[in-house]
């Protein structure tokens, strides 16, 4: 049973406060002290009434928001009651706190309350607590004193010593302090959010906070790394500058040559830049390109330059034994070669005269200087510019026969005529 009303004593006092903590604004009841008739009905229960016992009480009162007091008062009870008789005392001494909730703001003239406590007394020498619940009237006298009425069920802790009673008290305050308008306290500031430049992200986070960006970047702008203009999400080669038209990537050169290919007139075939990404060009199509090619629009083999062999025996070109004297035959030979240096004007030759081993070097070699020497002159005879060739003798050397027979010695005399380098 106790317990019970220990638990209802204290909801009600946390109910209370809850609703006191809810009071703002108005006037503030300050500081009091007072005095109050009481009288004590110790044998009372909620629906029986017992004989009344006289006391008094002194108070301390104090205002906590517009609608709230506590107080403290010491109440001196004139009764021999006691459940439990341990002394003849005939006045017993009670304590006890409360908390006050009121209807309307202090400065009210007439004010109802609620009110919740705990207390204590000695009881025929025992001692008991109790909590006070109840309520009263408060008349305010222009702030500066209170005319309190008020009742109280008290609660006993100790059943033992003390029955659940009820309490009536009258009472005068008076204000020792002056009463204060209650003043709530201020909101706290409002955080002023700074953002220069204005991209949503507080300059306090921001790394860059002069320059808009996003989130991602710690409102920095999307970076470009390789300064192109197209930012790294967009740049598919952001390390190295390039167009928006490659996204970010420099100009492709697919064959490798070098030249890009909006530059490049063959982009799928690695050339120079001389023939703008072509390669060197084969006009004949021999396999000797145009700038190794003596003969570049007549196709010839690779070995001698590009340009079609010259189509003589070397032998057959007949000069007189032992003499630079060219026979008949051998000038019909030389006029094949007219018609082909003719036919292939870039082209220019080396004509080397050579010998047998009949007779001395000292015979020799200048007989096939002279022989190259003749030679020349017959091809210039026929309209040869002379700069195109270029003579020399060699005597007996590089034999292409066996000069131990005539017919040996016969091709081993002989002119050689090749396409100069």
């Amino acid at each position: 049973m106790i317990m019970k009303q220990l638990k209802a004593t204290l909801v009600f006092i946390c109910l209370a406060h809850m609703a006191f903590a809810q009071n703002y604004g108005g006037v503030k009841k300050g500081s009091a002290i007072g005095f109050s008739a009481n009288l004590t009905d110790f044998t009372a229960s909620l629906w029986k009434s017992g004989p009344l016992q006289p006391g008094f009480s002194i108070m301390y009162w104090h205002g906590i928001g517009a609608k709230t007091d506590y107080s403290i008062r010491y109440n001196g009870v004139f009764t021999n009651y006691s459940k439990n008789l341990t002394s003849n005392s005939s006045y017993a001494n009670e304590l006890e706190a409360s908390l006050h909730l009121r209807m309307f703001n202090n400065d009210h003239l007439l004010n109802p309350f609620l009110s919740a406590g705990l207390g204590g007394g000695v009881y025929g020498g025992n001692f008991a607590g109790y909590a006070p619940l109840g309520g009263g009237l408060q008349m305010n006298l222009f702030n500066d004193g209170y005319i309190t009425l008020q009742m109280n069920y008290r609660v006993s802790f100790s059943t033992v010593n003390l029955d659940n009673n009820l309490f009536y008290s009258l009472g005068f305050s008076q204000s020792i302090h002056s009463t204060q308008a209650y003043v709530a306290p201020p909101p706290p500031p409002i955080p002023v959010v700074v953002d220069t430049d204005k991209d949503g992200i507080p300059d306090n986070v921001d790394k860059c906070p002069t320059v808009p960006g996003i989130a991602k970047y710690n409102g920095c702008p999307i970076p470009d790394t390789d300064g192109d203009g197209i930012n790294d999400e967009q740049d598919k080669c952001p390390t190295v500058p390039g167009l928006a038209k490659y996204q970010g990537c420099p100009i492709p050169d697919t064959d490798g040559d070098g030249i890009n290919d909006e530059e490049d007139k063959c982009p799928t075939v690695r050339g120079v830049a001389k023939y703008q990404g072509c390669p060197i060009p084969d006009t004949d199509g021999d396999g000797v390109n145009d700038e190794e090619d003596k003969c570049p629009k007549v196709a010839g083999p690779a070995d001698n330059y590009g340009c079609p062999v010259i189509g003589i025996q070397s032998y057959q070109i007949d000069f007189k034994s032992g003499s630079d004297k060219l026979l008949l035959h051998g000038r019909g030979i030389l006029d094949t070669v007219v018609a082909y240096l003719n036919r292939n004007d870039a082209v220019s030759v080396t004509i080397d005269g050579y010998t047998d081993n009949s007779g001395s070097d000292k015979i020799n070699n200048p007989l096939s200087v002279k022989r190259a020497e003749a030679t020349k002159k017959y091809l210039v005879s026929k309209g040869i510019a002379a700069d195109r060739m270029t003579t020399a003798g060699f005597g007996s050397t590089n034999p292409i026969a066996d000069n131990k027979t005539a017919a040996g010695r016969k091709k081993n005399r002989r002119i050689e005529i090749k396409i100069k380098p």
